[in-house]
């Protein structure tokens, strides 16, 4: 794959997790928990950590949360998803680099939920200047454990198929 073909590629995924975090702060979760979401968005991030490496897992990571602030204007949620995007996509790296024998995807990505809690609750920790938002990272981890887990199981899915295919896909072009 040369260089522009994996700068298309990439592109296409920061859109994929662009359209899934759209899509997922549509959907209501049956707990009523501020910062609770699904977690749809980080399975194109553990995809490209993956199939591409680190870097571009970051750039995905990243430039998904600065589109979405720039489409949704939100910019007081942009410190909590770009601090949590960029801690998830440190964290899933490490585990899926030096830790692939005792973890798999299911692992990594409940990893990366964790650590994304764990910088969105620390954001509102330092802006509330109140550590007793702490508190509620417990909650936050718990339902992190269950969305992470469908996270990295689809994403096993995903990289299985991506890497069979993606060689055949750009060699037509």
């Amino acid at each position: 794959m040369n260089k522009l073909h994996k700068i298309v590629f990439v592109s296409i995924l920061v859109s994929i997790g662009l359209g899934l975090s759209v899509l997922e702060s549509s959907i209501p979760l049956p707990i009523a928990m501020p910062g609770a979401r699904l977690g749809l968005s980080n399975m194109v991030v553990l995809v490209t950590i993956v199939v591409f490496g680190f870097k571009d897992g970051l750039k995905v990571s990243a430039l998904k949360s600065i589109v979405l602030m720039l489409v949704t204007g939100s910019v007081s949620s942009f410190m909590y998803s770009i601090s949590g995007a960029i801690l998830s996509c440190i964290m899933m790296y490490i585990a899926y680099k030096y830790m692939s024998k005792i973890f798999s995807l299911i692992g990594v990505s409940i990893i990366g939920a964790v650590a994304h809690n764990f910088a969105q609750v620390s954001v509102a920790s330092l802006v509330m200047k109140n550590l007793r938002i702490y508190s509620y990272l417990p909650f936050l981890m718990l339902i992190g454990l269950f969305t992470g887990y469908f996270v990295g199981l689809a994403s096993i899915y995903i990289v299985k198929n991506l890497k069979k295919n993606i060689s055949a896909v750009f060699e037509r072009f």
